[in-house]
């Protein structure tokens, strides 16, 4: 038997097979493009969605030794689909990365307050989450608004399309910002001060339940068998760190993707007046009884947009689609280009200063006006000397943010590392010599999916307990302890990246037009 895992990402949605012993069996993943239909707003046909899933199950199912036993859906979070009544998408799917609900997040914080609101959800107020689209949709799409019965999480949307409950687990419904995460349900005190019915919202349960399985149709358009059993994931960043062993209180992961996120496992939400000021998001982990707390940035975005300006847009096709080949990975294009970068990047420091923040900052201030810089550029400045000037920027802010997060948790050596910045062995070297911590690099860079594969593996019976599917399947490769001599070569850079990053978070924009 063998257990398969799907993360549905904002832009990409990747499918893993695991043996019960850990092995990879098989990969796909399949991209799909948002759309961007005025300025701060994106969105996406969920159709899109669903075809994807479906794509990246009938391709890793195909000619398998060992059959799938048991299926588990995680998914980014923040992302919502209008419902009506059959379940059916009556709108585009709203992103995560929209913000068109700036005016409706700060009425959330005025109106609820902001100690009471973090609380309550363990969130600041931030246009990202659902609570407060769904507060502009009421404004400024009253009809969308009056048709939708529900908004449905990514998972509950795939979840009705094959014929099952429309769940959500508890740390997708902590992204909403209206879910109680010490009461694991929906808050009734936010609900009515924002006038929103809980019969809109979906029907929480823990991660790792059973929520069903596939019925012949179903299954016939996943490619798995009759009966395979469905099992709830939950949000991206805490099922990649059950995918590292992140479990024990205290152990800290970092999952370097579009965006990169430090967090820690504790046994009771971090509330502190310390959290609250540097605006960490603690709430529930895909593991019962147990919360994370986080700090992130946006990392792989800037990787991504200097790639595309150099080599295009990866794979793609004119309907903004593309399908990965299977047993392949998936990043295997854009890996050869960063290889060579990096062999042509400079042995010391570029002297370039560059933020990530293409779309706002995260930790501490959140300021969705602010934007990324590149400083220092010169007549002679060459792309590998951008390139990694990109990577030191990212060290620069993962330094930083740890010392948010060990600000309010405590302070930590240890980092467990994963996701697509962890194949760049420059990134690591140099984040391990900026924040001054050790990295342990995993064997499966797929810690989401790995994360969803013991939560299968635990639900279907394949094993025990966590612990035991942990022991089983979580393997290391690496240490990459800190590098002294790299740390004091780039002591003054790293102090140009504070000041200009300071000043970034008392940016406002006077461009962006409001929304009609």
């Amino acid at each position: 038997m063998s257990l398969l895992a799907i993360d549905i990402g904002s832009s990409r949605c990747k499918a893993v097979v695991f043996a019960l012993t850990g092995e990879i069996l098989g990969q796909h993943a399949y991209a799909y493009t948002p759309e961007f239909p005025a300025p701060t707003r994106a969105e996406i046909n969920p159709e899109r969605f669903w075809q994807a899933v479906c794509n990246c199950s009938q391709a890793v199912s195909k000619n398998l030794a060992d059959p799938v036993r048991a299926l588990c859906l995680n998914s980014h979070g923040e992302t919502f689909v209008p419902v009506n009544g059959r379940n059916e998408a009556i709108a585009s799917a709203i992103l995560n990365q929209d913000n068109r609900a700036t005016e409706e997040a700060e009425w959330l914080e005025r109106t609820i307050g902001r100690k009471t609101l973090f609380g309550i959800t363990g969130l600041v107020a931030h246009p990202m989450y659902p609570v407060a689209k769904f507060l502009w949709l009421r404004k400024h799409r009253p009809d969308v608004f009056a048709a939708s019965v529900r908004f449905l999480s990514v998972i509950g949307y795939v979840l009705s399309r094959l014929g099952l409950p429309p769940y959500i687990d508890y740390s997708l419904a902590s992204r909403y910002l209206a879910f109680d995460i010490r009461q694991q349900g929906w808050s009734r005190e936010i609900l009515a001060a924002t006038e929103i019915n809980v019969e809109c919202l979906p029907i929480p349960i823990p991660a790792g339940t059973i929520a069903g399985k596939l019925d012949g149709c179903a299954a016939s358009q996943l490619g798995l068998s009759q009966g395979t059993m469905v099992v709830m994931g939950g949000h991206d960043q805490p099922c990649g760190a059950l995918g590292v062993g992140a479990t024990d209180s205290g152990r800290v992961a970092d999952s370097m993707g579009t965006y990169e996120c430090l967090l820690v496992t504790s046994d009771q939400p971090m509330l502190t007046d310390a959290a609250l000021a540097a605006s960490l998001n603690s709430y529930c982990h895909v593991v019962a009884d147990k919360f994370v707390t986080l700090a992130y940035f946006p990392a792989g975005i800037m990787i991504k947009w200097f790639y595309d300006l150099l080599y295009g847009e990866a794979h793609g096709e004119a309907n903004g689609e593309s399908d990965l080949a299977l047993d392949r990975d998936p990043d295997e294009a854009e890996s050869i280009h960063y290889s060579a970068l990096e062999r042509e990047a400079p042995a010391g420091p570029t002297g370039l200063c560059v933020t990530p923040n293409l779309i706002g900052t995260c930790n501490p201030d959140f300021n969705p006006h602010a934007r990324g810089i590149i400083s220092g550029l010169g007549p002679n400045t060459s792309r590998s000397q951008i390139y990694k000037g990109i990577l030191e920027g990212l060290a620069c802010e993962m330094s930083q943010m740890s010392e948010t997060l060990a600000g309010a948790v405590g302070d930590f050596r240890d980092v467990y590392v994963t996701g697509g910045g962890s194949r760049s062995a420059l990134g690591l070297r140099l984040r391990a010599a900026l924040s001054g911590r050790r990295l342990h690099v995993m064997e499966c860079p797929e810690a989401v999916c790995l994360g969803g594969a013991i939560l299968a593996g635990v639900a279907s019976g394949e094993y025990g307990s966590l612990r035991e599917a942990m022991e089983t399947l979580v393997r290391e490769v690496a240490t990459i302890s800190p590098d002294p001599a790299m740390a004091k070569a780039y002591a003054q850079q790293s102090k140009q990246y504070r000041h200009l990053r300071s000043a970034l978070m008392a940016t406002k924009s006077s461009t962006d037009p409001q929304e009609e």
